[in-house]
């Protein structure tokens, strides 16, 4: 089991990301990666913990100078990473002897697998979350602007 985490200080209130995070209809679209999530114990505006069927995790926030700190945990589970094909030693190399194939789902990579899923693809998932979140959602003095235009 993998244990993955990344935390970025985003210039948000706490209030306004625990409104974007707290609902499972919200977080799952932004976890994809990690499969259908349920959120299993919330903390009004400190943390959130989630699960899917390749993980587990937690989103801490906490409020900072410039925002809010937010803390992204997720915990692969045992079985769900993807297997490395091992190398052939010298000698199968050198007399083309191939090693026996492994059956069942070992044997299939992630991209075969949905199932499959290792600590790189989990990292690159919380970063995008976190990139996501962080986000302007709209243009300050943006009305300010479009009324300006109408009376010129």
């Amino acid at each position: 089991m993998g244990v993955v985490e990344t935390q970025r200080t985003l210039v948000k209130s706490v209030p306004e990301l625990w409104a974007e995070l707290s609902e499972a209809a919200l977080l799952g679209p932004m976890l994809e990666h990690f499969g259908e999530i349920t959120i299993t114990r919330l903390e009004p505006e400190a943390s959130i913990e989630w699960q899917s069927e390749v993980a587990a995790g937690r989103v801490e926030l906490a409020p900072s100078a410039f925002g809010t700190r937010v803390r992204l945990t997720a915990r692969l589970r045992s079985g769900q990473a993807a297997v490395e094909p091992k190398r052939p030693g010298l000698l199968a190399r050198l007399f083309g002897a191939r090693p026996a194939a492994p059956a069942g789902p070992a044997r299939e990579g992630a991209a075969n697998n949905p199932q499959a899923f290792d600590s790189r693809l989990a990292q690159g998932a919380l970063t995008a979350l976190l990139d996501e979140i962080g986000a302007a959602r709209h243009r300050p003095f943006a009305r300010d602007v479009e009324a300006s235009r109408q009376t010129v």
